[in-house]
């Protein structure tokens, strides 16, 4: 067989075939040239020799206008997508609170006493069983524990997607709603690389801190979650931005942390506390004097973790310094 002669498999010829399909769709067929579409005419044509190669194209937007956010949610006729954050991923529907009709007239009594009852049955029909009164109630403590911390919505939704697999992997028999509901908060923050300390999560929960790091060893071993260790820069923005001090502190203690990390020093460590030291010392090298107390109180740990880890950061900048 000649060595010029090329093999291919059949996966191989499929992925060229459709490439080849999807760059003819986008070609003129006539001239080759680039292909554009007219929303206004509802065709595609060719922007080199103005071929018409499609026409009356459906318009999937809405037949209304709305020059403003407000106009735009008033003449919506749809609801919110879907999401993990709430027991029924927002799929339900909402009896409004206020007692009026669709034109703004108040009900009468009568009418007023039949909404209660309807809003009643329709808070009894939303949750229909233990299992979702039970994830109800879960997800309530996320959204509560998460809007304490300051966490983002990513990191909400990642915790009630753990939530889930514990609850329907039968883990929560013999443990608390709030227990796990935290350990899943505090997992879904170390996966998203915006970590909160064991003591940060647990001033925010309702159950103490052995029960969280018992809780959430037994809910990462279990549901065989990928959680790198928490990377101490990870905590470093915070701090600083607590304790506000400038981009180039933060960028000093970017720098002592990764000369930790080439000699070894990190490991062993907690890095809150290495954090917390870097930011107290960066602090102090480009003049932007903190106390030891006040970066005690923004990262929750004792002055005197923060004394011993700060005397090894610098040794050990000194000792890069010198090599």
């Amino acid at each position: 067989m000649s060595e010029n002669v090329r093999t291919y498999t059949a996966e191989q010829v499929r992925d060229e075939s459709e490439t080849e399909s999807a760059d003819e769709e986008l070609r003129c067929p006539e001239c080759g040239g680039q292909l554009a579409t007219d929303t206004e005419h509802g065709e595609t044509v060719c922007v080199d020799c103005g071929l018409v190669v499609e026409e009356d194209e459906i318009d999937r937007g809405p037949e209304w206008r709305a020059f403003d956010s407000k106009e735009k949610d008033s003449k919506s006729r749809v609801g919110a997508p879907t999401t993990n954050m709430m027991h029924d991923k927002g799929l339900s529907t909402n009896i409004g609170w206020q007692d009026k009709d669709a034109y703004g007239k108040s009900l009468s009594s009568r009418q007023r006493e039949k909404m209660q009852r309807l809003r009643t049955w329709n808070e009894r029909f939303r949750t229909r069983d233990s299992k979702e009164r039970n994830l109800k109630q879960a997800l309530g403590e996320i959204d509560r524990m998460a809007s304490a911390l300051g966490l983002p919505d990513n990191v909400r939704e990642t915790a009630s997607v753990i939530y889930r697999r514990a609850l329907d992997e039968d883990l929560l028999p013999g443990r608390s709603i709030e227990g796990v509901s935290t350990a899943s908060l505090y997992a879904a923050a170390r996966q998203a690389g915006t970590p909160r300390s064991l003591d940060e999560i647990a001033a925010v929960s309702r159950v103490e801190k052995d029960e969280i790091a018992r809780t959430y060893r037994y809910v990462v071993r279990e549901l065989k979650l990928e959680i790198q260790p928490a990377d101490p820069g990870s905590y470093v923005p915070r701090f600083a931005s607590d304790l506000g001090l400038s981009d180039e502190a933060e960028r000093r203690a970017r720098s002592l942390l990764e000369t930790a990390k080439s000699e070894g020093l990190h490991s062993g460590k907690s890095p809150v506390g290495l954090a917390a030291a870097a930011v107290y010392a960066a602090s102090l090298l480009v003049n932007e004097k903190v106390t030891q107390s006040d970066v005690s109180d923004v990262a929750n740990i004792s002055e005197v973790t923060i004394r011993n880890r700060y005397h090894e950061l610098l040794e050990a900048e000194d000792g890069v310094a010198l090599n």
